[in-house]
């Protein structure tokens, strides 16, 4: 038979061994708790970060892609410099599918943020594309504010277009499908214009602007820049090259 001592020794060690056990299933639970509370603070803080540089993509893309060139245009046509004009009108031809993405972004178009992506590399193309601009620019020093301001303008423009890229590929899969949840801020900055393009709808015609509409409209749109760029490329490109013919009275 077991003595009392012994039966008292064997509880206490099992006692002692409960315990710990527990207290070790405790710690374990803490520190989960504890790592889940900071990889949700973590995601909230990135979420938050990530939505700020998106806005602040997009108010730069605002600035860089339509303030700057509008005043640049003006300018080119009081200085009468026949080469940042022929630039600056050629690239507003290509932006047209810029603000046809915003849009389909309005609109809510699955493939809405892809059609930006391409606008924005096409209108920095297109900055660049001309041999006989390029040479027309290089013979200009910095002495010159308007050739200067340009050149500056394209490199900002070139930066920003690749990093709105960059900005887009890390949110892969709001290319094919913009409704999504992970995707909500992306269409967050075009709701703003919204607002705006429904009140001067209806200010001017008297009807409700809705995103079906805008969806309609960017789309058709779209068809026709398509086939206009086709067009261009078929006919326009092989006859003249990456010749602007800025020189030749504007013609193009």
């Amino acid at each position: 038979m077991l003595s009392h001592t012994s039966i008292n020794l064997f509880l206490g060690n099992n006692i002692k061994i409960y315990n710990i056990h527990n207290y070790d299933n405790s710690k374990l639970k803490s520190n989960s708790l504890m790592f889940n509370y900071y990889v949700c603070k973590k995601e909230k803080v990135l979420n938050v970060f990530n939505q700020i540089s998106i806005w602040l993509s997009f108010q730069l893309s605002i600035i860089f892609l339509v303030g700057i060139p509008i005043t640049l245009f003006f300018w080119s046509i009081k200085k009468r410099n026949q080469a940042v004009n022929k630039l600056l009108s050629i690239y507003w031809k290509i932006s047209l599918l810029f603000f046809i993405s915003l849009l389909l972004l309005i609109g809510k178009f699955n493939y809405a943020l892809l059609v930006t992506n391409i606008s924005t590399l096409l209108m920095t193309i297109s900055v660049w594309f001309w041999n006989d601009i390029n040479d027309e620019l290089k013979e200009y020093d910095f002495t010159y504010p308007l050739t200067t301001t340009t050149k500056v303008w394209r490199w900002s423009l070139t930066f920003i277009s690749l990093n709105f890229l960059i900005q887009s590929l890390q949110n892969f899969n709001c290319f094919s499908s913009i409704n999504s949840a992970a995707c909500e801020i992306w269409l967050q900055p075009s709701s703003n214009l919204y607002i705006i393009i429904k009140n001067l709808f209806n200010f001017f015609f008297g009807a409700n602007f809705t995103q079906p509409i805008a969806k309609f409209l960017g789309l058709f749109s779209l068809l026709i820049y398509t086939l206009g760029l086709i067009q261009w490329s078929i006919i326009k490109l092989p006859k003249n090259g990456r010749n602007s013919s800025f020189s030749e009275n504007g013609r193009y």
